[in-house]
């Protein structure tokens, strides 16, 4: 009996030793991220305009959202555009140059390092003030056309049809993360494969489509979701390039949602935007996951 309350005892003081030990991240989880979630939750159902008591409401800001709301319709439309667009071309152009990163060739670590570093500041202010100066109308990308002896002076950010392909370009011009993971993925390919299809005969393009494609797929779902997710959330480009404009074309959903918390000073209307977002980002996440079983290759399942 004795030897048990011991070893309860000791037990409960391990118990202890492991709480105390995650405490600073649980409080940080709770007070953080929790508490922040489920007040956000609340204040989708209610009147809020951070300077006076939320006020119970219902499902009126969802009604207004969906039925009353034609600029909400436009963001999403737009979101979904620069989606659809700024993801396949941010992975096709990192699954390139990592293919041309994977060679043993004299100061390649050199290369790599010069292709990762626009990703190294990420979506900064100080990236979206450079990229709006080169579509300026006296911006290098006029300057390069008039050399060529085309017209400049287009104005590109001013333009409904061309303001969101230059915000899609900047995605796909910060490829760095994805391009990274990318080439961890293709140094882990036994290179006995490639000299197994190549000794039957097959050429680059079918080694590509029979090997690589399906070895990459557990790394192309990874990027996949995590690129899907980053397209969706996107804001400080639509911000600092083309705040918005022309027309509301790049008025990206995380950016109108901003708009309507922090400048019209209605959070109960902005909480009940993130909380649909949240739902729709984890919907398509359970879809690519969902359907992942069909196309994604794991070696250990003999596949």
């Amino acid at each position: 009996m004795r030897i048990s309350v011991a070893a309860r005892r000791k037990n409960a003081l391990n118990d202890l030793s492991g709480y105390l030990f995650i405490s600073p991240w649980l409080v940080g989880f709770i007070a953080l991220t929790l508490a922040p979630l489920l007040a956000s939750l609340y204040f989708s159902f209610t009147n809020y305009d951070i300077l006076s008591p939320a006020r119970w409401t219902g499902l009126e800001n969802f009604k207004k959202m969906f039925f009353n709301d034609p600029r909400y319709w436009k963001s999403v439309k737009a979101t979904l555009y620069y989606a659809v667009f700024a993801v396949p071309l941010r992975l096709g152009v990192a699954l390139a140059v990592a293919m041309f990163l994977n060679r043993k060739r004299r100061g390649i670590a050199a290369y790599r390092a010069l292709f990762y570093a626009p990703s190294i500041v990420g979506d900064s202010v100080a990236v979206a003030v450079m990229w709006r100066q080169i579509f300026g109308g006296e911006g290098l990308i006029n300057a390069c056309m008039r050399l060529v002896g085309l017209p400049g002076k287009t104005l590109w950010l001013a333009d409904p049809r061309f303001a969101i392909w230059t915000l899609i370009l900047l995605a796909a011009w910060q490829f760095g993360s994805a391009m990274l993971i990318f080439l961890a993925g293709l140094k882990q390919i036994p290179s006995e494969l490639y000299e197994s299809a190549s000794i039957d005969g097959a050429g680059k393009l079918r080694q590509f489509a029979s090997i690589t494609i399906p070895m990459l797929t557990p790394i192309i779902f990874f990027n996949l979701v995590m690129q899907m997710i980053n397209g969706l959330i996107v804001f400080t480009p639509a911000l600092i390039i083309t705040n918005g404009q022309p027309l509301d074309t790049t008025n990206f959903y995380a950016l109108y949602m901003y708009r309507r918390a922090f400048e019209n000073f209605q959070m109960g209307y902005a909480s009940g935007m993130a909380w649909i977002l949240m739902v729709v980002i984890a919907g398509l996440s359970a879809l690519i996951f969902k359907t992942s079983g069909r196309w994604v290759f794991y070696e250990s399942e003999g596949r």
